[in-house]
Protein backbone atom coordinates (compact mmCIF):
# COMPACT_ATOMS: atom_id res chain seq x y z
CA UNK A 1 0.00 0.00 0.00
CA UNK A 2 1.36 3.50 -1.26
CA UNK A 3 2.20 5.68 2.18
CA UNK A 4 1.17 8.63 0.42
CA UNK A 5 -2.67 7.46 0.05
CA UNK A 6 -2.66 7.64 4.32
CA UNK A 7 -5.68 9.52 5.43
CA UNK A 8 -5.19 11.96 7.76
CA UNK A 9 -5.49 11.48 11.28
CA UNK A 10 -9.13 10.83 12.35
CA UNK A 11 -10.22 10.14 8.12
CA UNK A 12 -11.38 6.43 7.19
CA UNK A 13 -8.48 4.87 6.73
CA UNK A 14 -8.36 3.93 3.22
CA UNK A 15 -8.37 -0.10 2.46
CA UNK A 16 -6.28 -2.19 -0.28
CA UNK A 17 -8.11 -5.43 -1.30
CA UNK A 18 -6.62 -8.47 -1.78
CA UNK A 19 -5.73 -9.51 -5.04
CA UNK A 20 -6.94 -12.82 -4.83
CA UNK A 21 -10.75 -11.94 -4.72
CA UNK A 22 -11.70 -12.16 -1.32
CA UNK A 23 -13.05 -9.35 0.77
CA UNK A 24 -11.22 -8.89 3.79
CA UNK A 25 -9.19 -5.54 3.39
CA UNK A 26 -5.31 -5.32 4.12
CA UNK A 27 -4.39 -2.74 6.75
CA UNK A 28 -0.90 -1.35 8.65
CA UNK A 29 -1.53 -2.82 11.59
CA UNK A 30 0.84 -1.28 14.58
CA UNK A 31 1.13 -3.65 17.93
CA UNK A 32 2.44 -2.19 20.98
CA UNK A 33 4.10 -4.79 23.34
CA UNK A 34 6.57 -4.53 25.95
CA UNK A 35 8.31 -8.27 24.92
CA UNK A 36 8.13 -10.18 21.36
CA UNK A 37 8.88 -13.82 21.69
CA UNK A 38 12.53 -13.84 21.38
CA UNK A 39 12.93 -11.45 24.61
CA UNK A 40 13.95 -14.10 27.19
CA UNK A 41 11.10 -12.56 29.78
CA UNK A 42 8.51 -13.66 27.34
CA UNK A 43 5.48 -15.92 28.35
CA UNK A 44 2.12 -17.05 27.23
CA UNK A 45 0.55 -13.61 26.61
CA UNK A 46 3.43 -12.80 23.63
CA UNK A 47 2.73 -16.15 21.97
CA UNK A 48 -0.79 -15.42 22.22
CA UNK A 49 0.25 -12.66 20.45
CA UNK A 50 2.80 -13.48 17.87
CA UNK A 51 -0.10 -16.38 16.76
CA UNK A 52 -2.23 -13.64 16.26
CA UNK A 53 -0.75 -11.18 13.74
CA UNK A 54 1.69 -14.39 12.12
CA UNK A 55 -1.49 -14.85 10.61
CA UNK A 56 -2.92 -11.80 9.98
CA UNK A 57 0.43 -11.24 8.06
CA UNK A 58 -0.28 -14.41 6.30
CA UNK A 59 -3.91 -13.13 5.79
CA UNK A 60 -1.77 -9.83 3.95
CA UNK A 61 -2.02 -7.41 6.31
CA UNK A 62 1.33 -5.07 7.04
CA UNK A 63 1.67 -6.05 10.91
CA UNK A 64 5.13 -4.05 13.14
CA UNK A 65 5.06 -5.06 16.70
CA UNK A 66 6.92 -2.39 18.62
CA UNK A 67 8.87 -4.11 21.35
CA UNK A 68 11.17 -3.39 24.08
CA UNK A 69 15.05 -4.50 23.57
CA UNK A 70 16.47 -6.83 25.55
CA UNK A 71 20.57 -7.51 25.65
CA UNK A 72 22.00 -9.09 22.71
CA UNK A 73 18.15 -8.73 20.63
CA UNK A 74 18.83 -6.57 17.51
CA UNK A 75 17.12 -3.15 16.87
CA UNK A 76 14.84 -4.95 13.62
CA UNK A 77 13.74 -8.65 13.84
CA UNK A 78 11.55 -11.19 12.21
CA UNK A 79 9.85 -12.93 14.82
CA UNK A 80 7.29 -16.05 13.77
CA UNK A 81 6.41 -14.70 10.57
CA UNK A 82 5.85 -11.21 12.29
CA UNK A 83 8.25 -7.67 11.59
CA UNK A 84 9.13 -6.27 14.97
CA UNK A 85 10.99 -3.06 15.81
CA UNK A 86 12.74 -2.92 18.87
CA UNK A 87 13.26 0.62 21.03
CA UNK A 88 14.63 1.04 24.22
CA UNK A 89 15.14 -1.38 26.79
CA UNK A 90 12.61 -2.02 29.52
CA UNK A 91 13.17 0.24 31.61
CA UNK A 92 12.81 3.18 28.99
CA UNK A 93 10.60 1.35 26.46
CA UNK A 94 7.34 2.90 27.86
CA UNK A 95 8.46 6.64 27.67
CA UNK A 96 9.89 5.93 23.76
CA UNK A 97 6.26 4.42 22.73
CA UNK A 98 4.40 7.40 22.41
CA UNK A 99 7.62 9.38 20.18
CA UNK A 100 7.97 6.14 18.23
CA UNK A 101 4.20 6.24 17.68
CA UNK A 102 3.61 9.58 16.52
CA UNK A 103 6.66 9.72 14.18
CA UNK A 104 5.38 6.29 12.06
CA UNK A 105 1.73 8.33 12.17
CA UNK A 106 3.09 11.56 10.99
CA UNK A 107 5.13 9.19 7.61
CA UNK A 108 1.77 8.12 6.94
CA UNK A 109 2.38 3.89 7.90
CA UNK A 110 -0.09 3.71 10.14
CA UNK A 111 -4.15 2.74 9.83
CA UNK A 112 -4.89 1.31 13.08
CA UNK A 113 -3.09 0.50 16.71
CA UNK A 114 -3.23 -2.64 18.68
CA UNK A 115 -2.61 -1.84 22.73
CA UNK A 116 -1.90 -5.22 24.04
CA UNK A 117 -2.27 -5.09 27.73
CA UNK A 118 -0.79 -7.21 29.85
CA UNK A 119 1.68 -4.59 31.96
CA UNK A 120 2.18 -0.71 32.39
CA UNK A 121 -0.89 0.35 29.79
CA UNK A 122 -0.17 2.42 26.58
CA UNK A 123 -2.97 4.43 26.92
CA UNK A 124 -2.59 5.19 23.34
CA UNK A 125 -5.80 6.95 22.25
CA UNK A 126 -4.03 9.84 24.07
CA UNK A 127 -1.05 9.52 22.16
CA UNK A 128 -2.83 9.88 18.43
CA UNK A 129 -5.80 10.30 16.54
CA UNK A 130 -5.16 7.12 14.38
CA UNK A 131 -7.96 4.83 15.09
CA UNK A 132 -7.07 1.98 18.46
CA UNK A 133 -8.03 -1.11 19.61
CA UNK A 134 -7.23 -3.32 22.74
CA UNK A 135 -5.90 -7.05 23.38
CA UNK A 136 -6.53 -7.04 27.32
CA UNK A 137 -4.88 -10.65 28.89
CA UNK A 138 -5.44 -8.77 32.34
CA UNK A 139 -5.02 -5.97 34.76
CA UNK A 140 -2.74 -5.98 37.61
CA UNK A 141 -4.70 -3.25 40.17
CA UNK A 142 -3.25 -3.82 43.95
CA UNK A 143 -1.63 -6.78 43.38
CA UNK A 144 1.40 -4.98 41.55
CA UNK A 145 2.12 -3.85 44.90
CA UNK A 146 3.03 -7.44 46.22
CA UNK A 147 5.48 -8.63 43.17
CA UNK A 148 7.43 -5.38 42.06
CA UNK A 149 9.25 -2.74 43.63
CA UNK A 150 6.63 -0.11 45.11
CA UNK A 151 7.52 2.75 42.40
CA UNK A 152 7.17 0.15 38.99
CA UNK A 153 3.94 -1.06 41.07
CA UNK A 154 2.27 2.74 41.47
CA UNK A 155 2.81 3.28 38.44
CA UNK A 156 1.04 0.78 36.81
CA UNK A 157 -1.78 1.01 39.10
CA UNK A 158 -2.09 5.10 38.12
CA UNK A 159 -2.33 4.15 34.74
CA UNK A 160 -4.86 1.50 34.95
CA UNK A 161 -7.05 3.64 36.33
CA UNK A 162 -7.13 5.89 33.31
CA UNK A 163 -7.47 2.83 31.04
CA UNK A 164 -11.14 3.30 31.27
CA UNK A 165 -11.36 6.88 30.40
CA UNK A 166 -8.67 6.70 27.52
CA UNK A 167 -10.24 3.52 26.28
CA UNK A 168 -13.90 4.77 26.19
CA UNK A 169 -14.92 3.89 22.23
CA UNK A 170 -12.06 1.28 22.09
CA UNK A 171 -13.06 -1.93 21.00
CA UNK A 172 -11.32 -4.58 23.48
CA UNK A 173 -10.86 -8.09 22.95
CA UNK A 174 -10.91 -9.74 26.35
CA UNK A 175 -9.27 -13.73 26.27
CA UNK A 176 -11.28 -14.56 29.66
CA UNK A 177 -14.50 -13.51 31.40
CA UNK A 178 -12.29 -13.08 33.94
CA UNK A 179 -10.95 -10.21 32.46
CA UNK A 180 -13.49 -8.97 30.90
CA UNK A 181 -15.62 -8.63 33.89
CA UNK A 182 -12.60 -7.10 35.61
CA UNK A 183 -12.94 -4.04 32.99
CA UNK A 184 -16.57 -3.68 32.89
CA UNK A 185 -15.56 -3.37 37.03
CA UNK A 186 -13.53 -0.93 36.57
CA UNK A 187 -15.75 1.29 34.23
CA UNK A 188 -15.15 0.23 30.38
CA UNK A 189 -17.85 -0.17 28.91
CA UNK A 190 -19.28 -3.64 28.30
CA UNK A 191 -20.06 -3.61 24.75
CA UNK A 192 -16.86 -2.60 23.84
CA UNK A 193 -15.35 -5.68 25.31
CA UNK A 194 -15.37 -9.42 23.13
CA UNK A 195 -14.40 -12.62 25.20
CA UNK A 196 -12.21 -14.78 22.32
CA UNK A 197 -10.08 -17.38 24.56
CA UNK A 198 -6.91 -18.02 23.48
CA UNK A 199 -6.03 -20.68 20.70
CA UNK A 200 -3.55 -24.04 20.89
CA UNK A 201 -1.68 -25.46 17.92
CA UNK A 202 -3.31 -29.18 17.74
CA UNK A 203 -0.83 -30.17 15.71
CA UNK A 204 2.20 -29.99 18.14
CA UNK A 205 0.01 -30.94 21.21
CA UNK A 206 -1.06 -34.24 21.44
CA UNK A 207 -1.98 -36.59 23.95
CA UNK A 208 0.81 -39.02 25.64
CA UNK A 209 0.60 -42.51 27.12
CA UNK A 210 -2.02 -43.27 29.44
CA UNK A 211 0.08 -44.81 32.10
CA UNK A 212 2.35 -42.24 33.65
CA UNK A 213 4.38 -41.66 36.13
CA UNK A 214 3.74 -39.34 39.49
CA UNK A 215 5.43 -36.53 37.65
CA UNK A 216 4.05 -32.93 38.07
CA UNK A 217 4.87 -30.06 35.98
CA UNK A 218 4.65 -26.24 36.65
CA UNK A 219 4.90 -24.06 33.71
CA UNK A 220 5.59 -20.47 33.79
CA UNK A 221 8.20 -17.74 34.50
CA UNK A 222 9.58 -17.58 37.43
CA UNK A 223 8.30 -14.38 38.90
CA UNK A 224 6.88 -13.58 42.67
CA UNK A 225 3.24 -13.12 41.23
CA UNK A 226 3.27 -16.52 39.59
CA UNK A 227 4.01 -18.35 43.57
CA UNK A 228 5.93 -21.32 42.60
CA UNK A 229 6.85 -21.12 46.21
CA UNK A 230 3.40 -22.28 46.89
CA UNK A 231 3.42 -25.66 45.11
CA UNK A 232 7.64 -26.40 46.76
CA UNK A 233 5.59 -25.70 49.91
CA UNK A 234 3.26 -28.91 49.12
CA UNK A 235 5.87 -31.61 48.14
CA UNK A 236 6.32 -32.28 51.67
CA UNK A 237 3.01 -33.40 52.27
CA UNK A 238 2.84 -34.97 48.62
CA UNK A 239 6.02 -36.75 49.16
CA UNK A 240 4.75 -37.88 52.45
CA UNK A 241 1.65 -39.94 50.16
CA UNK A 242 3.23 -40.23 47.38
CA UNK A 243 7.19 -41.12 48.30
CA UNK A 244 7.99 -41.70 44.04
CA UNK A 245 6.81 -37.91 43.21
CA UNK A 246 8.56 -35.76 41.51
CA UNK A 247 8.43 -32.00 40.13
CA UNK A 248 9.59 -30.54 36.69
CA UNK A 249 9.37 -26.31 37.40
CA UNK A 250 9.44 -25.20 33.42
CA UNK A 251 10.97 -21.59 32.76
CA UNK A 252 13.26 -18.92 33.26
CA UNK A 253 12.81 -15.31 35.41
CA UNK A 254 14.80 -13.50 38.08
CA UNK A 255 13.18 -15.70 41.47
CA UNK A 256 14.89 -18.88 39.96
CA UNK A 257 17.72 -18.74 42.76
CA UNK A 258 15.52 -17.53 45.26
CA UNK A 259 12.79 -20.52 44.72
CA UNK A 260 16.19 -23.59 44.29
CA UNK A 261 16.91 -22.02 47.90
CA UNK A 262 13.53 -22.69 48.60
CA UNK A 263 13.35 -26.16 47.73
CA UNK A 264 16.44 -26.82 50.16
CA UNK A 265 14.80 -25.60 53.01
CA UNK A 266 11.77 -27.06 52.89
CA UNK A 267 14.29 -30.72 52.30
CA UNK A 268 12.50 -31.00 48.74
CA UNK A 269 15.39 -30.29 46.88
CA UNK A 270 16.23 -34.28 45.76
CA UNK A 271 12.37 -34.20 44.26
CA UNK A 272 12.54 -31.06 42.44
CA UNK A 273 14.17 -30.17 39.04
CA UNK A 274 14.35 -26.58 37.64
CA UNK A 275 14.94 -27.09 33.88
CA UNK A 276 15.37 -23.16 33.13
CA UNK A 277 13.88 -22.38 29.63
CA UNK A 278 13.18 -25.55 27.13
CA UNK A 279 12.14 -25.43 23.36
CA UNK A 280 8.58 -25.89 22.81
CA UNK A 281 8.83 -29.30 21.93
CA UNK A 282 10.78 -30.27 25.04
CA UNK A 283 7.77 -28.66 26.69
CA UNK A 284 5.22 -30.92 25.05
CA UNK A 285 7.23 -33.79 26.26
CA UNK A 286 7.17 -33.00 29.36
CA UNK A 287 3.53 -32.00 29.10
CA UNK A 288 3.06 -35.68 27.65
CA UNK A 289 4.96 -37.35 30.66
CA UNK A 290 3.64 -35.83 33.18
CA UNK A 291 0.48 -36.97 35.63
CA UNK A 292 -0.33 -33.20 36.72
CA UNK A 293 -0.16 -29.80 35.59
CA UNK A 294 -0.08 -27.54 38.26
CA UNK A 295 -0.68 -23.70 38.58
CA UNK A 296 -0.28 -22.23 41.98
CA UNK A 297 -0.35 -18.41 40.61
CA UNK A 298 -2.17 -15.29 42.08
CA UNK A 299 -3.82 -14.11 38.67
CA UNK A 300 -3.64 -14.93 35.36
CA UNK A 301 -5.35 -13.42 32.31
CA UNK A 302 -6.31 -17.00 31.03
CA UNK A 303 -4.21 -19.54 31.56
CA UNK A 304 -2.92 -21.11 28.06
CA UNK A 305 -0.46 -23.85 29.73
CA UNK A 306 -3.39 -25.54 31.06
CA UNK A 307 -5.28 -25.87 27.91
CA UNK A 308 -1.71 -27.35 26.33
CA UNK A 309 -1.58 -29.81 29.60
CA UNK A 310 -5.35 -30.66 28.51
CA UNK A 311 -4.30 -31.34 24.84
CA UNK A 312 -1.72 -33.49 25.64
CA UNK A 313 -3.99 -35.77 27.99
CA UNK A 314 -2.71 -33.73 31.41
CA UNK A 315 -5.31 -32.73 33.85
CA UNK A 316 -4.34 -30.11 36.18
CA UNK A 317 -4.52 -28.22 39.51
CA UNK A 318 -4.57 -25.13 39.44
CA UNK A 319 -5.80 -22.04 41.73
CA UNK A 320 -9.23 -20.99 42.06
CA UNK A 321 -8.18 -17.15 40.82
CA UNK A 322 -8.95 -14.71 38.10
CA UNK A 323 -8.14 -16.67 34.36
CA UNK A 324 -7.45 -20.11 36.05
CA UNK A 325 -11.12 -20.45 36.54
CA UNK A 326 -11.74 -19.97 32.90
CA UNK A 327 -9.53 -22.35 32.04
CA UNK A 328 -10.08 -25.22 34.46
CA UNK A 329 -13.34 -26.40 34.32
CA UNK A 330 -13.65 -27.81 38.03
CA UNK A 331 -14.17 -31.32 38.60
CA UNK A 332 -14.08 -31.99 34.92
CA UNK A 333 -10.74 -31.27 33.05
CA UNK A 334 -9.30 -30.71 36.89
CA UNK A 335 -9.41 -29.47 39.88
CA UNK A 336 -9.41 -25.61 41.64
CA UNK A 337 -8.23 -25.31 44.66
CA UNK A 338 -7.78 -21.87 46.83
CA UNK A 339 -5.05 -19.73 46.20
CA UNK A 340 -2.14 -20.30 48.27
CA UNK A 341 -3.93 -23.06 50.53
CA UNK A 342 -0.62 -25.44 50.22
CA UNK A 343 -3.35 -28.15 52.08
CA UNK A 344 -6.18 -28.09 49.66
CA UNK A 345 -3.18 -28.08 46.95
CA UNK A 346 -1.30 -30.82 48.60
CA UNK A 347 -4.48 -32.73 49.05
CA UNK A 348 -5.55 -32.24 45.36
CA UNK A 349 -2.95 -33.39 43.96
CA UNK A 350 -2.08 -36.70 46.53
CA UNK A 351 -5.92 -37.82 45.11
CA UNK A 352 -5.11 -37.06 41.54
CA UNK A 353 -2.00 -39.47 42.06
CA UNK A 354 -3.36 -41.90 44.11
CA UNK A 355 -7.50 -41.92 41.89
CA UNK A 356 -6.69 -43.54 38.42
CA UNK A 357 -9.72 -43.44 37.65
CA UNK A 358 -10.60 -39.91 38.38
CA UNK A 359 -6.96 -38.71 36.67
CA UNK A 360 -8.48 -40.52 33.46
CA UNK A 361 -11.56 -38.96 33.75
CA UNK A 362 -10.58 -35.57 33.61
CA UNK A 363 -7.75 -36.29 31.11
CA UNK A 364 -10.64 -37.64 28.57
CA UNK A 365 -12.40 -34.60 29.23
CA UNK A 366 -9.85 -32.37 28.98
CA UNK A 367 -8.69 -33.51 25.34
CA UNK A 368 -12.67 -32.48 24.25
CA UNK A 369 -11.75 -29.17 25.88
CA UNK A 370 -8.77 -28.07 24.23
CA UNK A 371 -10.23 -28.99 20.95
CA UNK A 372 -12.36 -25.97 21.12
CA UNK A 373 -9.21 -23.54 21.15
CA UNK A 374 -8.56 -22.05 17.48
CA UNK A 375 -5.73 -19.54 16.61
CA UNK A 376 -7.63 -19.21 13.22
CA UNK A 377 -10.68 -17.90 15.17
CA UNK A 378 -8.39 -15.78 17.59
CA UNK A 379 -7.25 -14.10 14.55
CA UNK A 380 -11.20 -13.60 12.80
CA UNK A 381 -12.21 -11.70 16.13
CA UNK A 382 -9.04 -9.33 15.69
CA UNK A 383 -9.86 -8.58 12.42
CA UNK A 384 -13.30 -7.98 13.16
CA UNK A 385 -12.23 -5.79 15.98
CA UNK A 386 -9.66 -3.87 13.99
CA UNK A 387 -12.30 -3.18 11.02
CA UNK A 388 -14.86 -2.09 14.11
CA UNK A 389 -12.35 0.55 15.41
CA UNK A 390 -11.63 1.86 12.18
CA UNK A 391 -15.38 2.41 11.52
CA UNK A 392 -16.02 3.87 14.96
CA UNK A 393 -13.38 6.19 14.05
CA UNK A 394 -15.76 7.81 11.27
CA UNK A 395 -18.52 7.74 12.88
CA UNK A 396 -20.28 10.67 13.63
CA UNK A 397 -20.05 10.39 17.81
CA UNK A 398 -16.26 10.53 16.83
CA UNK A 399 -16.22 13.28 14.86
CA UNK A 400 -18.14 15.46 17.66
CA UNK A 401 -15.99 13.82 20.25
CA UNK A 402 -13.00 15.06 18.21
CA UNK A 403 -14.35 18.63 18.31
CA UNK A 404 -15.14 18.72 21.64
CA UNK A 405 -11.63 17.68 22.13
CA UNK A 406 -9.81 20.01 19.82
CA UNK A 407 -11.97 23.43 21.04
CA UNK A 408 -16.09 22.27 19.64
CA UNK A 409 -15.73 22.83 16.43
CA UNK A 410 -15.91 20.15 14.08
CA UNK A 411 -14.14 20.38 11.03
CA UNK A 412 -14.71 17.05 8.74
Amino acid sequence: MDDSRRPRAGAAARAVLPSDGSHAPRRRILVLNERDLENPLAGGAEVHVLEIFRRLVERGHHVQLLAASFPGSKPVAVTNGVPVRRLANRYLYYAAVPFAVRRMVAKGRIDVVVDVLNKVPFLTPWITDVPCCAIVHHLFGATAFRHVSFPVALATYLTEMLVPRAHRRTPMLAISASTHDDLVARGVVAENITVVPPGLDHALYTPGESGRAPLLVWVGRLERYKRADVMIDAMPRILQHVPAARLAIIGSGHARTELEQHTRRRGVAHAVEFTGYVVEERKVDYLRRASILVNTSEKEGFGLTVIEANACGTPSVSSNVAGLRDSVRDGETGLLVPFGDVTALASAVVRLLTSPQLRERLATNGIAWARSFSWERCADAVEEMIERAIAMDTSPQRGADQARAHGGVETR
